[in-house]
Formats: C-alpha cells, structure tokens, sequence
C-alpha cells in the first residue's frame, strides 16, 4: 500500500482553554519549539505527518486555529491579526515562552507572517508552504465566494462539494482518499465553520483576488527582520499558483526557496519525505 492510499496515522487531539476559546491542539515532542498552522477551511491533520516527523527532535505544536477544524467559532470579524493574535494566546495557555519557529501552509503562511510581523521577539524562524501573501491570483472558487451570498452557496456542505475540495489539495488524484474527503466533509459540517470561513476570505480577498494592501504591509516589514525563512511550492497548486514563489523570491531575498515538481497544494502530505527532509535541513542549519 503507498503512501497515497493509506489514511493519516491517527493523531491524539486534546481540548485546551485559549481565553475562553474551546481549542484543539496536538503538541508532542521535546526540543525547541515550532508551530505549525493550517490553512483557510483545514485542520491540524494537514499536518499529520510533520507533526509525527518533528517531534523527535522539536517540541511541536499544532492548533486548529479559532474558526476552523474542531476548535470554537465565535461570531466575530476574523481578520489575520487576529489569528496571529490567536496564535499567541495559545502559545501562553500552553505555557510556550520560548520565540517559536512558525511553519505556515495557506492561509496559515499568512497567518505565521503576521505573528512575526506582530511579535518580532517571539519569533525564531518561518517555514512558508504554498504561503498565502505573494500574487493576487488564487482559485475561482475561492473569489466566487467573496461574494456575498454566493459565497454561502457555494459553501453548503455535501459529498460532492468535499470530494472538489480535497481533490483540489493534490496534483495526484491518488491522494483524494474517502478518508480525507470525509474528514473535509466533517469539517464543513461544524456549526459556524462557513461563517468564519467567510469572514477571513472576506477579510482578505475580494472577487478579483488577493487584497494588495495587507501583502503590501507584509513586505515591507517582514525581510527587514531577518527572520531564517523557508519558502516551497508545488508546482500544480490549483489554489495558489507556483508563480508565486518568485514573487516571495523577490520579496525575501535570503530565504531558501524550493519547488516541489507534480505537487499540489499541501506538499507536506504529497511529498511527504523530501518535505520532511528538507524541513530537518532547515531547521537543523539554522538551529531554530
């Protein structure tokens, strides 16, 4: 059976109190810290097999961020400061005082970008995967649903519409496994998941794509910290187009940067071994 076929290894989830948000987290691992942050509509099993690979050496820990996967959906205006935000207060309810490096898949790369942006002390290193915040272009799907009202259509949850959202994760239909689209089904279903889900794309993004301005703001502060960052790509992304790495080539000169080749969207899963390969490599060279 190959890695494609066989379902995420199970994980251990618990519950923790974040500021009166129920939050689910899986942390493992001694070490220095990193975070690891999923993207828009996910889950911390987007990161099932880093988590799993890091935490022999790292102290790992991996929420779902407030909005998304199991945690609480307060109605509120979610915003990427506030996830960033977010972050930091789960930090502290973990008892994490240490500057953490920040590994980002999506939404979650902005999410991590901001953090550092925000906490600069707090901050030892950035892994960017398929990292929202380098282009204007991202799926249709997804500028269609800014949209208000369309948007809400378009994210009523049912079988087809999860077997479309997962597919579109991988550049191998292999990896589109009943598993998977089921659990992208269970996520969809959680009470309040579209509302918040909506309210960040909004937050961010209008039907033409990608807000310049906060990417802007990003730019012009982030490399200025010199933070050691990783950037990779897969070259079959349907969500956020590879061209976008040369963008963050542009904008973070001293990072180290890398494509995966017949990769999609979340290459931490589609390339599973060079992913964590190349993550060790960083880490371990930068000694974050």
């Amino acid at each position: 059976m190959t890695a494609a076929e066989s379902p995420p290894q199970p994980l251990s989830p618990q519950f923790l109190n974040v500021g009166g948000i129920r939050t689910r987290h899986v942390t493992g691992g001694e070490g220095r810290p990193v975070v690891l942050l999923h993207g828009i509509g996910r889950s911390l099993e987007d990161f099932e097999p880093t988590i799993r690979a890091l935490s022999g050496t790292h102290r790992v820990y991996a929420p779902d961020l407030i909005g998304f996967g199991y945690t609480d959906k307060p109605q509120v205006n979610y915003s990427l400061p506030g996830l960033a935000r977010f972050v930091q207060h789960y930090l502290d309810a973990v008892g994490e005082t240490r500057p953490v490096t920040l590994i980002g898949n999506s939404l979650g790369g902005a999410v991590a970008q901001t953090f550092a942006v925000i906490y600069p002390e707090q901050t030892r290193g950035l892994g960017l995967v398929n990292s929202a915040g380098f282009g204007r272009d991202v799926a249709l799907a997804l500028r269609l649903c800014a949209l208000p009202g369309l948007g809400e259509r378009l994210l009523a949850p049912g079988p087809a519409s999860a077997r479309r959202v997962t597919r579109s994760l991988f550049a191998s239909p292999a990896f589109a496994t009943p598993e998977r689209v089921a659990h992208t089904l269970a996520l969809a279903r959680q009470p309040g998941a579209a509302r918040a889900f909506l309210s960040v794309l909004r937050s961010i993004g209008t039907v033409r794509g990608a807000q310049a301005e906060w990417q802007a703001k990003l730019a012009g502060r982030l490399p200025a910290l010199k933070r050691p960052t990783l950037i990779v790509w897969g070259d079959r992304d349907e969500i956020l187009p590879a061209h976008h790495l040369e963008a963050a080539r542009r904008t973070h000169p001293h990072a180290a940067v890398h494509l995966f080749t017949q990769t999609g969207h979340v290459p931490q899963i589609e390339r599973e071994a060079e992913f964590n390969a190349l993550l060790h490599a960083f880490l371990e060279h930068n000694r974050l």
